[in-house]
């Protein structure tokens, strides 16, 4: 029986094209570098590492990947095994991005002898390009081009949960091309890895609530199912900006339609949109059910160890026992037995006590310590509120003397004006913190409206509503000691409408 050669030499240009993206690796392994201490560059590992950084940046979708990220990842990778200095990193991973994408900016090439037609050919190919560049910066970013791609799904095996988001990035490619129809096979393969989700949620569901025995173990499960939801969430976001690409291309066409080939890909591009609207509403139900497993699945498995910890639990080999063999201090031993003491009983009086023995005195035997503390009267409680008015007034003078010519301060920003200015004695007094706690209750605070306004703040809105309109004090993330006896969350105050101004 005979070979035939047209089997043999058929598609011979697509293995070559295959083949030589593995050129610049190559190249890289041609070359020799030593670090500062003499030890032998691994370019050849490098470069592959170069790819899977850039491919790892395309998956989470960071736009800014360029030297100075891969010089900083090769730092952090390789600071145990060379020893070389960043802007060595930096000279080493312009190198290898020079190999990928050659500084002429013109592509990569090979020539060839094609077998299958009798000629010499040249193949292009590239590898890394441009994404885009940061003027204000002077920097270039880099990301994977087709070829380099095809490249990394020819060196690294991806298991069964990575194979959405790439088929993902093979759909866009198709899309950005108008192969419509490949299009629809790739979301044929894209339904087909949803339903493979869907299975495996369905099998951790159940493991994690049959198979959770210890906290290792729920910390294991934990760290998967954040995995599962986090790259769900990437997954969906991808399918967005899919819908958006379509739908642009979709009202593109619909001004070509008179073209009986547009017609045709327009016909395709809405079968398209139909098609990935129905696995993206599949992949959305499972991203719910990824956050329902997390959220329920997840609680249920810890409340089994908490169950499980109590029927393990001896008490008189791990309290009595050491209790009584080790010698503990009183304080250590008190801590030890307290949370398994009743908890602290009060006593309520009852009425019934009026029926009970009285103790009888003479008149004028009294003790003057065994009588009720009589109520203020009412010129005791003004005399007590002018006093705070006028505490409240002059913090407010030392907070328009540090804000200046601002609208805005923080209380942190206060504290620092005070302690620098030597008045350190306000922030030992109660009534600073009760006057910022009493602005941020009653904020936002309407200067020029009469009604409605606390009367303890008189004094303030009388100081401010000739220059301003509002004040609004708001809580802000951070807290403040300002002495070992206060602590207060951060504020920050805004005086509006400066009448002066307009």
């Amino acid at each position: 029986m005979d070979i035939s050669i047209k089997n043999i030499t058929e598609n011979y240009r697509d293995r070559m094209e295959r083949l030589a993206l593995f050129d610049p690796l190559y190249a890289l392994e041609r070359k020799s570098g030593k670090d500062n201490s003499g030890e032998p560059i691994d370019y050849y590992g490098l470069g592959l590492l170069t790819l899977l950084f850039f491919f790892e940046n395309m998956l989470i979708r960071n736009k800014k990947a360029g030297v100075m990220e891969l010089a900083q990842f090769f730092s952090n990778l390789t600071q145990e095994k060379l020893d070389l200095t960043f802007e060595e990193y930096v000279k080493l991973a312009r190198e290898i991005v020079q190999v990928f994408r050659p500084p002429s900016g013109k592509r990569n090439s090979r020539k060839f002898y094609n077998w299958e037609t009798g000629q010499e050919e040249i193949i292009q190919y590239s590898i890394l390009k441009a994404s885009h560049f940061d003027a204000k910066a002077n920097t270039q970013y880099y990301e994977l081009d087709e070829q380099g791609l095809e490249l990394i799904f020819a060196t690294k095996e991806y298991f069964s949960e990575f194979q959405l988001s790439i088929n993902q990035l093979i759909l866009r490619k198709q899309l950005e091309k108008g192969e419509f129809v490949g299009a629809l096979r790739q979301i044929d393969e894209m339904r087909m890895d949803v339903r493979n989700l869907q299975d495996k949620i369905y099998r951790i569901k159940h493991e994690i609530q049959r198979n959770i025995i210890s906290d290792e173990t729920y910390r294991r499960y934990e760290s998967i199912v954040d995995d599962i939801h986090f790259r769900l969430s990437r997954e969906n976001e991808e399918f967005e900006e899919l819908k958006s690409f379509i739908k642009e291309t979709k009202e593109r066409l619909e001004h070509e339609i008179h073209e009986d080939k547009m017609k045709k890909a327009y016909g395709l591009i809405i079968k398209v949109d139909k098609e990935l609207g129905e696995v993206h509403y599949e992949h959305r139900k499972l991203l719910s059910q990824s956050i329902d497993m997390k959220t329920t699945a997840l609680n249920a498995a810890q409340e089994s160890l908490y169950y499980i910890g109590i029927d393990s639990f001896n008490f008189k080999d791990q309290i009595a026992n050491k209790l009584m063999s080790t010698p503990l201090p009183l304080e250590a031993s008190r801590r030890l037995v307290e949370p398994f003491l009743y908890l602290e009983r009060g006593g309520f009086w009852s009425p019934l006590a009026v029926f009970g023995k009285q103790r009888i005195e003479k008149r004028g035997l009294e003790e003057e310590n065994l009588t009720f503390a009589s109520p203020l009267e009412d010129w005791e409680i003004k005399e007590e509120v002018k006093i705070q008015q006028e505490n409240f007034k002059h913090i407010m003078e030392i907070i328009l003397k540090a804000m200046e010519k601002e609208n805005c301060i923080t209380l942190r920003e206060l504290i620092e004006f005070i302690k620098e200015n030597g008045k350190e004695d306000i922030l030992n007094y109660r009534s600073f913190y009760d006057f910022w706690i009493l602005l941020h209750h009653s904020s936002p605070i309407k200067l020029e409206v009469e009604e409605n306004q606390n009367h303890m703040l008189d004094k303030v809105i009388e100081l401010l509503e000739r220059d301003y309109t509002s004040l609004i004090v708001v809580e802000i993330p951070g807290k403040i000691e300002p002495n070992e006896r206060y602590t207060i969350r951060n504020m920050e105050l805004t005086l509006e409408g400066n009448k002066d101004a307009i």
